[in-house]
């Protein structure tokens, strides 16, 4: 599994070579670019958008452009995350939409980006059974999620510890579908890493914060003063320590 390290800092592509994770609505408002030293993925920063307006307000044409601009400027950018709705029931309300919608745009968005781009499918649901619909709906479109390189697995950053997530991830998995799970937490990952094909996490950035509110041990040894949520070499023992514990990583980078 390949362990993509979440980032807000888009300067960190000039800086270290780990695979890193970063949001589009932190590189759009940059007039330059750090020419990447390693690969990386993009997050479309659906969650972000959908969150602040109940609907996207960055036009695909905008998406497309600017994931063009990234390839050729920053380099080394692998994969893109479409312009997906996610299905948590906060962001339901906040569009008033229901799971299926957001299933048929997520799908819809997908076959408008994916000649356009390195841009993957992304799952969207809530329970099992609305995972096996989406996948249906790719059906009925004429994409075969088994036979793609990767599918995000979208809406379960904020539910991990939950025992649906672990059934969905491995009736998926056992579908073979080579899923990217977002925003996974290390006990999240702990308990299906051996199933997805990649991952990403920025959790490092809370603990760092929080070590330092709390006095804990600060992974960076002291290099600087203050909190460590902006901290490379924290993040970068972070993602060790990750790594080290769930003992299933195939492939880190």
């Amino acid at each position: 599994m390949r362990f993509w390290l979440g980032t807000h800092n888009p300067h960190w592509l000039g800086l270290t070579s780990v695979p890193l994770f970063i949001s589009h609505r932190r590189l759009a408002p940059r007039h330059t670019y750090p020419r990447a030293i390693g690969e990386w993925a993009l997050d479309s920063g659906g969650f972000t958008e959908l969150s602040m307006y109940g609907e996207w307000r960055t036009s695909v044409e905008e998406y497309v452009d600017a994931v063009e601009e990234y390839s050729v400027l920053i380099g080394g950018l692998q994969w893109a995350a479409p312009m997906d709705w996610m299905c948590e029931p906060m962001m339901l309300e906040r569009t008033g939409l229901s799971v299926r919608e957001h299933q048929e745009r997520t799908v819809a968005n997908f076959l408008e980006l994916r000649d356009r781009g390195p841009f993957i499918p992304v799952l969207q649901g809530q329970q099992l059974a609305d995972y096996e619909v989406c996948m249906g709906l790719y059906e009925d479109a004429g994409v075969d999620l088994t036979a793609v390189p990767l599918v995000g697995l979208g809406t379960v950053c904020r539910r991990q510890q939950a025992p649906e997530i672990a059934r969905i991830v491995n009736e998926l998995a056992g579908a073979g579908v080579r899923m990217h799970g977002f925003g996974m937490k290390s006990l999240g990952l702990a308990r299906v890493a051996h199933l997805l094909a990649s991952a990403d996490s920025m959790a490092w950035s809370t603990g760092g914060r929080m070590s330092w509110m709390h006095k804990r041990e600060r992974l960076c040894g002291g290099e600087h003063k203050g909190g460590c949520a902006n901290c490379l070499p924290w993040a970068l023992r972070w993602r060790d320590r990750v790594i080290d514990g769930c003992g299933v990583f195939a492939e880190v980078a």
